[in-house]
């Protein structure tokens, strides 16, 4: 149960939620979403209540961008990313060219233009993430919401997403992403709220946050918290208890 939230996200910032399984990430966005209201206090998105929009002004408002997506049919890259077009398009009317204009936008943007008419289910987990960034694009809302986008992702392709979406922030989307790894908060993220048992525990720039004694907080691990080069990336080196 989440007690006490409160927090912003600016346009142009990347805003990390960090924290161990079950300590409310998931019922955050589902209040943010408009999924769930029966929650004291107010989300608002623009300065309006996010519990007065629609379905579609919320979905105007905010993209979101799920850790796996699987639709029944094997549709077209192109087409799964021109799904996101949805809000702006009436049940009686089909994407026109301003919508199809975009979706190439999109897929050039993330650098995935060259898999337009790939089967979806035939791509890779990392290509998968970025087609549902497309998508999201498709939207056209300022607000980009990642739920832990690199959960099923190897390496290489969580660097990929996550450059992609950083430099979304860089142009002016407001991007929140639920995370469990620590050392990417600290690499892509202007800013890090960090939760325990539904409570914010802190909350700062990436530096002020990701320190040891925080990370044993959360995740009841005893670590060194060290810097490989100055003013860069941090990792957490495990402290053997044994000595």
């Amino acid at each position: 149960m989440l007690q006490d939230i409160s927090f912003r996200a600016e346009k142009g910032e990347f805003l990390s939620i960090l924290g161990p399984n079950g300590v409310g990430k998931s019922t955050l966005f589902r209040c943010v979403l408009g999924l769930l209201s029966g929650y004291t206090g107010q989300v608002l998105v623009d300065g309006t209540d996010a519990r007065q929009f629609s379905i579609q002004e919320s979905a105007r408002h905010i993209a979101y961008i799920p850790q796996s997506s699987h639709p029944i049919f094997n549709y077209r890259v192109f087409d799964i990313a021109l799904m996101g077009a949805t809000s702006a398009v009436s049940a009686l009317r089909s994407p026109g060219r301003e919508h199809t204009e975009r979706c190439r936008w999109a897929l050039e943007k993330v650098g995935i233009s060259h898999l337009a008419d790939r089967c979806y289910h035939r791509l890779s987990g990392g290509e998968q993430q970025l087609v549902m960034i497309a998508r999201a694009l498709v939207q056209n809302a300022p607000v980009l919401m990642l739920d832990e986008p690199t959960a099923n992702l190897d390496f290489g392709n969580q660097l990929r997403v996550l450059e992609q979406v950083r430099s979304l922030a860089r142009e002016g989307y407001t991007v929140i992403q639920t995370t469990h790894h620590p050392e990417q908060s600290y690499l892509f993220s202007d800013r890090i709220l960090a939760l325990q048992n539904g409570r914010v525990l802190t909350e700062g720039s990436p530096a002020q946050v990701l320190t040891g004694q925080t990370i044993r907080d959360l995740y009841g691990a005893e670590v060194e918290v060290v810097s490989l080069f100055e003013d860069r990336a941090r990792v957490c080196i495990p402290v053997d208890l044994t000595k």
